[in-house]
C-alpha cells in the first residue's frame, strides 16, 4: 500500500458525527448539506428515465443534451462558455479529483488557500504533489486573504493554485479585483488555477448575474483555468453525486479519456435529473437563497448574543464559522457539544490548523427554529461551564 494513502487522516467531521449517529435528540449541523429533499419534479426526471429503461452508459464527456444545458446555464452567467469546454462528472468530489489527476504529477508544488474543505488539499497529496498553504487570517470573525503573501507564495515553480471561493468553511469570497489580480499573476509563473466554485449561487451580496464572482468572468478560454461546480448545493442534490468541469477547450477530450478509466461516466438517470434541474434553475436556486439568507440570518446574531463568541456573517456558502473564548481544541469541543449538549458541529480542525478553535455550523435548515433549539443548547451548555457566561 501506498504511504500516502496510509498517511491520509480519517475526516474528523465523521469522527464527531460518529459519536452522535443514531441519537434522535442530537441537533446536527455537521455535514455540508441542506436537510431539504430534492425538489419532487428533479426526482420525476430521475424516475421517468428508469421506467424508460435508461440504465446504460452514456458518452465519457455526459449526454449531449446535460452538456448543452450546462452550456446555457454558464453562458448567462459568464459570457459565452461552449459546450467543446465542458466536462460532466460523478459529483463534484470527483471533478475536483479528476482534474488534479490531469494537472499534477508526484513532486509538483500546488499551493492551497485555508482553511478549506479537507478534499481540496488531500486530492494533491494523493498525488505525490508537495502542498504548500497559503492561511486567510480572521479579523473580528470575518477571515481576509493577505494578496501579498499569496502572490509571494504562487512562483514559476508553482504547478497548481487551488482557490475555493466562496469559501468552505470561513464564507470568504473573492472580489472581482482580487481574481484579476491572481489571474494575471498566474499567466506570468505559468501556473494553473483550479477553482472550486460549488457555492457560487448561494451568495447574499447584490449582483448583477446572481452569483459570487468566478475566475471565468476574468479568464480567456484558454488559460490555464479549471473551475468545479456541482448539483449538490444549489440544487439541492448532494446525495445525487452529479458536477461538471469547465476547462480549456484543448483539455476536454483528454478528460473524457480520464473519465474512462475513474467512472466511465455518470448515470444516465441521475444526468437526466441535472437537465431538470438546469433548464427549471429558476425554480429552485433562487428559493434556496433567499431562505439561506433567512437562516444565516437567524443564526449569526444568537450566536454574537452569546459572551465570549466570534462570528461574522458568511457572504457566501452555508455556514456560521465561529469561535469561543477559551475553546481552542475544537475536536474536542465538538465531540463534548454532541455528547453533553446534543448539538452536532463540525470542528474547525477539520479544515486546517490555523482553524483548531473554531467550529462550523452548516445552517441549511428547512425549519430556522432548529437553529435557534441549537443556540439554546450551545447557550445551555456554556452555561454550565466554569468561567463562561453567556450574553
Amino acid at each position: 500500500m501506498r504511504q500516502v494513502i496510509q498517511n491520509l487522516e480519517e475526516s474528523r467531521i465523521r469522527e464527531v458525527a460518529n459519536a452522535g449517529m443514531g441519537r434522535s435528540d442530537v441537533l446536527a449541523f455537521w455535514f455540508g448539506e441542506s436537510d431539504e429533499v430534492t425538489p419532487d419534479f428533479i426526482r420525476q426526471a430521475a424516475i421517468e428515465s428508469l421506467q424508460r429503461g435508461e440504465t446504460f452508459y452514456s458518452h465519457n464527456l455526459g449526454l449531449p443534451e446535460l452538456r448543452t444545458a450546462i452550456a446555457s446555464y454558464m453562458s448567462e452567467r459568464h459570457g459565452h462558455i461552449g459546450v467543446d469546454r465542458l466536462a460532466v462528472t460523478s459529483g463534484g468530489v470527483n471533478a475536483l479529483m479528476l482534474a488534479v489527476q490531469q494537472l499534477v504529477d508526484a513532486g509538483d508544488e500546488v499551493v492551497a488557500v485555508t482553511p478549506v474543505w479537507p478534499n481540496l488539499t488531500a486530492q494533491p497529496a494523493i498525488m505525490g504533489a508537495c502542498v504548500k498553504c497559503v492561511a486567510l487570517a480572521p479579523v473580528d470573525g470575518a477571515w481576509t486573504l493577505d494578496m501579498g503573501a499569496l502572490l509571494k507564495a504562487v512562483t514559476r515553480a508553482t504547478k497548481v493554485l487551488i482557490i475555493n471561493a466562496p469559501n468552505n468553511p470561513t464564507g470568504w469570497t473573492l472580489t472581482r479585483d482580487e481574481q484579476e489580480r491572481i489571474m494575471d499573476h498566474c499567466r506570468v509563473t505559468g501556473t494553473w488555477i483550479l477553482a472550486d466554485e460549488v457555492y457560487e449561487r448561494l451568495y447574499y451580496e447584490s449582483t448583477c448575474n446572481g452569483c459570487a464572482p468566478s475566475f471565468l468572468d476574468v479568464a480567456l478560454p484558454e488559460d490555464r483555468l479549471v473551475v468545479v461546480h456541482s448539483f449538490s448545493k444549489s440544487f439541492l442534490m448532494t446525495g445525487w453525486r452529479l458536477g461538471w468541469l469547465v476547462m480549456p477547450p484543448s483539455m476536454t477530450h483528454h478528460m473524457g479519456k480520464l473519465i474512462e478509466f475513474n467512472t466511465s461516466c455518470a448515470s444516465v438517470f441521475t444526468q437526466r435529473a441535472g437537465v431538470v434541474a438546469l433548464n427549471r434553475s429558476d425554480e429552485v436556486t433562487p428559493r434556496v437563497v433567499v431562505h439561506l439568507k433567512v437562516c444565516r440570518d437567524t443564526l449569526v446574531p444568537l450566536l454574537r448574543a452569546i459572551a465570549g463568541v466570534q462570528v461574522a456573517p458568511a457572504r457566501g456558502g452555508m455556514y456560521a464559522f465561529f469561535r469561543m473564548v477559551g475553546f481552542d481544541d475544537s475536536l474536542t469541543t465538538a465531540k463534548r457539544l454532541v455528547l453533553e449538549a446534543g448539538l452536532g458541529l463540525a470542528p474547525g480542525d477539520a479544515f486546517a490548523p490555523e482553524a483548531r478553535g473554531w467550529l462550523r455550523w452548516c445552517f441549511a435548515s428547512k425549519d430556522t427554529q432548529r437553529l435557534v433549539a441549537g443556540v439554546d443548547r450551545l447557550r445551555d451548555w456554556l452555561r454550565r461551564e466554569a468561567g463562561i457566561a453567556p450574553g
